[in-house]
């Protein structure tokens, strides 16, 4: 029986299919092994032959999650964490804290540079980020700070210095609904001052961006492109961001304990792997969805703490240019019919005229669903009913315009969620 009936891989440089009795392709295996060699972990957690590895072996090492790294630590992964300790304390290792969706936080350890590294191949992967893949380019991140890698080790404690490399952090906070008119001042004449080629951010900080600064006349000239990650975005968030800064728009997908994994242009279901970074399995999500999968990642070329089969707590469905992602496994919401809601839903029924900055749609009951929209004016007569249509059934759709939506505790917005 083939191997594309039970599971398949999102990279496109290997032929990743085959009988349960062959050997997987060398590139896998090779990184497989030398995972192996890098940390104790996985050879306590399972050991393998040295006989070459068919893919049913491959199948069954265990998928790594991340309950696994919290409750055992990153030390499990080395063989002495008092050296870790040293090595981050000289700066040849990194070590950042990450909550994610764990109920305790994450500790991820990794090589100096290693997600600079993961950064570049990011933008080879583009045709519109290619240009800016090697040293030199000006880049302005708006994100939260203890989500945003860099940031991560000055969580807790004043951060005086928010450049690097060419690289600007723009917020002093993660909630970005909280910032004041003269913040907004600050991070406006900051992106005049920098001339950025590339924005970055959450979706919703973006869109909150674009409003502070089409309420000030602002213009961004340089920008090349902007980059949306850190959470998930909507048709919403891109209609406002297009209209302060009328760049193309660029959906990358990673996790600080994973990095990078998919790009593609945003809204455009067209979302790649990004080869040289991870060997990206899928597998099926449920019985009744084809085409949808749950994301186990292998990072490549990775020295410190490597992941192995690691389940990232995502889902992504196959579309015919690409991939769309379609959020965490834990906040997927299904419709009567089984159907996931998906923001690309929800956006079709809010009229395109309507400026909404951001949303949530949240399930009260099997029966009522709140909509919380961030707008200069009141919900569009119908929308209730355009949403309720969507969802199916005998729903009730509760519309509220608030001030403000809060992020969860990680600084991210969730678009849907139970």
């Amino acid at each position: 029986m083939g191997l594309s009936k039970h599971k398949r891989f999102a990279n496109t440089d290997l032929d990743f299919d085959g009988p349960e009795d062959a050997v997987i392709p060398d590139p896998l295996e090779q990184e497989v092994r030398t995972i192996y060699r890098r940390s104790p972990y996985y050879v306590r957690r399972f050991p393998i032959e040295q006989k070459p590895l068919q893919w049913a072996g491959f199948q069954e090492i265990p998928v790594l999650t991340k309950q696994d790294i919290v409750e055992d630590g990153h030390c499990a992964f080395f063989q002495d964490c008092d050296e870790v300790d040293r090595a981050v304390q000289a700066q040849d290792l990194e070590s950042e804290t990450t909550s994610g969706t764990t109920a305790a936080p994450m500790t991820v350890i990794m090589e100096s540079g290693w997600w600079d590294a993961q950064t570049r191949r990011a933008y080879e992967a583009h045709p519109l980020l290619k240009p800016y893949a090697v040293g030199g380019v000006r880049r302005a991140v708006l994100a939260p700070v203890n989500c945003s890698s860099n940031l991560c080790p000055y969580e807790d404690f004043p951060f005086p210095n928010r450049y690097f490399e060419g690289t600007i952090y723009l917020n002093l906070s993660s909630d970005p609904f909280c910032f004041s008119e003269a913040e907004w001042d600050r991070i406006g004449m900051e992106l005049q001052a920098v001339k950025p080629e590339l924005l970055e951010g959450e979706p919703t900080y973006l869109s909150l961006l674009a409003r502070a600064m089409t309420l000030r006349g602002i213009e961004v000239p340089s920008l090349k492109a902007v980059i949306l990650t850190y959470g998930k975005a909507s048709r919403v968030h891109g209609l406002r961001i297009a209209r302060a800064f009328p760049v193309p728009q660029i959906d990358l997908y990673g996790s600080t304990e994973a990095g990078y994994l998919f790009i593609g242009d945003a809204f455009a279901d067209n979302s790649q792997a990004i080869d040289a970074n991870a060997f990206i399995e899928l597998e099926p999500f449920r019985e009744d969805l084809p085409n949808v999968y749950s994301v186990i990642a292998t990072t490549r070329g990775r020295k410190a703490m490597p992941l192995l089969r690691y389940r990232t707590g995502d889902v992504v469905e196959s579309r015919p240019d690409g991939y769309r992602l379609l959020g965490r496994e834990l906040d997927l919401l299904f419709r009567g019919d089984g159907e996931v809601v998906t923001a690309p839903m929800i956006d079709s029924a809010i009229p395109a005229d309507f400026e909404c900055w951001h949303y949530c749609l949240s399930r009260a009951s099997d029966q009522r669903w709140n909509f919380e929209f961030v707008a200069e004016h009141n919900a569009p007569v119908g929308l209730d009913r355009a949403l309720a249509d969507i969802l199916g059934g005998d729903v009730r759709v509760n519309v509220y315009r608030r001030r403000l939506i809060r992020p969860s505790a990680s600084g991210k917005f969730t678009l849907v969620k139970g």
